[in-house]
């Protein structure tokens, strides 16, 4: 689905943490460690720098996050993740009880203590409603409305009704990884309750979910019925050393399948031509979701969208977007990603008229980089790079997103002409020739160029008037007092000869020799 140029999945501002700073709550769980005696952190001097380390491969939200009544949790979570870095655990998770609600009944009074103990840990099925609970216990309590009967003497009993627990997970991270959590514990017939959602800087997933619907207290058979339902779906934490064609991949979408229940959506952040992106809330976190309009539903449309969400779950890196899941059984078709809430670079530029400072610029064209080259191993082409399509998470980490067009390159490099935005498309595309990832690199050089200026390319042309003109051997006019690396990347990157353009995996490394320069030298001048 195409949104309208130059607009990307993201508008929304950053959140606001006010005064928030991680090392203070880095300081504060060390502190508290300390207070209550914990081996690790009174008798090992490195403790306090792996501590910072754990909480540096976060984003903002799980300092946040941290419970210091509990502050053991990120010594658990850290022993997780650990055990997620073997290759023989697929998922590691913990299982704990959290709480158990308690419903108070009254009882005649000939009711033993082990007719008791039967009813307290009999296993009532988790319920809402007091009438859905066992008859038997109700007649004794409810028939005179909790008075005593008559002659009768009475005592209270407590129920544990709903015991809530808390299932920790651990796993390589995986585009399709949240929705494959909750089909498990749903597989066992767990409720979410409440769910947090962390990505470590290093590909790893760290998901606590708060659950219901386990009606015993103990966790011992929960743990062993969490084992068999992980070992019933195997194939889905295994992965598979088989190949796939790119038909193979396009038509093999079923297990990203979200439950649409479980998915609110919130505002509308931006509208195309056949649908709308919307913010919204998947198990407890900030997502986007792109939601295809019912009424322009048409076989190539929904081919279009098989094809994105067959892609969305091939691409898993750093600096793309992440994909979450997809609803795509029955109207309306959404794809649900990660909710960037930097929004986009175009806005960034040419909305809010921001002007970007040489080692912040060097940053973002380096993140559009990493996210690039690895594409382009394994063997994907874009093919609409472009500023509306770099989105910004809450850290200003530059991801790429929107594959609505993207390919898997073909043996014999024929792909569709004109697929893309004019004003960021090379010249062999336009021109309805052969190309192949290069012409991704030809869109990047245009992007530098935007970084440099936080001007749009060609900004006093209509876009099919700068395709003409791009044809033709019109570049964007190189500014003056541009840092000399840079003009040398961008005039390389957009020669008309694709066997000129440098490859991401050399781009990158020019520019991060350009960043190593500037932060020894302490300049820190714009672009130009």
């Amino acid at each position: 689905m195409d949104l309208i140029e130059g607009v990307g999945e993201s508008r929304s501002p950053p959140r606001s943490f006010g005064s928030f700073s991680g090392n203070e709550v880095v300081n504060d769980v060390y502190n508290r460690l300390v207070e209550i005696g914990n081996e690790d952190a009174t008798n090992h001097p490195e403790f306090r720098d792996e501590l910072e380390a754990h909480f540096s491969r976060f984003p903002a939200s799980y300092a946040l996050d941290v419970n210091m009544d509990r502050v053991e949790d990120v010594l658990l979570h850290q022993k997780l993740l650990v055990l997620a870095r073997n290759p023989e655990n697929r998922l590691v998770f913990h299982v704990r009880l959290l709480e158990c609600a308690l419903q108070h009944f009254w009882t005649r009074g000939d009711v033993d203590d082990g007719d008791q103990q039967e009813i307290t840990e009999g296993g009532f099925e988790p319920c809402f409603k007091l009438e859905d609970l066992n008859l038997e216990v109700r007649k004794s309590c409810d028939d005179k409305d909790g008075e005593n009967l008559e002659g009768e003497s009475s005592r209270r009993v407590d129920i544990p009704v709903m015991p809530i627990h808390e299932v920790i997970f651990s796993a390589l991270d995986k585009p399709k990884l949240l929705s494959q959590l909750s089909a498990l514990l749903s597989d066992i017939d767990l409720n979410i309750r409440e769910a947090h959602v962390f990505s470590t800087t290093d590909g790893y997933s760290l998901d606590v979910f708060v659950v219901d619907g386990w009606p015993f207290q103990e966790t011992e058979a929960l743990h062993e019925a969490m084992e068999k339902a992980i070992a019933r779906s195997e194939g889905s934490w295994s992965g598979s050393s088989h190949s796939k064609s790119a038909v193979e991949k396009e038509a093999d979408f079923v297990d990203a399948e979200i439950d649409r229940r479980l998915l609110n959506i919130g505002e509308r952040i931006a509208s195309g031509s056949c649908g709308d992106l919307f913010r919204g809330e998947y198990l407890g976190q900030d997502v986007a979701v792109k939601i295809l309009r019912s009424e322009h539903l048409n076989q190539t449309l929904e081919d279009e969208f098989s094809h994105e969400v067959a892609m969305l779950r091939e691409v898993h890196h750093s600096n793309i977007v992440r994909f979450i899941g997809a609803c795509t059984k029955q109207p309306p078709l959404c794809i649900i990603t990660e909710y960037m809430s930097g929004g986009s670079l175009y806005e960034y530029l040419h909305k809010n008229h921001n002007t970007l400072m040489l080692p912040q610029l060097v940053k973002f064209a380096i993140d559009v980089c990493k996210g690039m080259e690895y594409l382009h191993k394994n063997n994907i082409i874009h093919r609409d790079l472009k500023t509306a399509n770099l989105l910004m998470d809450s850290q200003n980490v530059v991801k790429v997103a929107d594959f609505g067009v993207a390919r898997f390159l073909t043996q014999g490099g024929v792909m569709t002409a004109e697929t893309g935005t004019y004003r960021w498309m090379a010249p062999e595309v336009i021109n309805h020739q052969l190309y192949d990832q290069k012409a991704d690199v030809f869109s990047f050089a245009i992007v530098l160029w935007e970084l440099v200026t936080a001007k749009v390319p060609y900004e006093n042309m209509t876009p099919l008037q700068a395709a003409l003109g791009v044809r033709k051997g019109l570049r964007p006019d190189v500014p003056v007092n541009t840092h000399p690396k840079l003009v040398e990347l961008m005039q390389k990157g957009w020669d008309a000869d694709p066997d000129n353009r440098l490859p991401f995996s050399a781009i990158k490394m020019e520019l991060e020799g350009l960043l190593q320069e500037i932060q020894d030298s302490g300049d820190t001048p714009n672009g130009n």
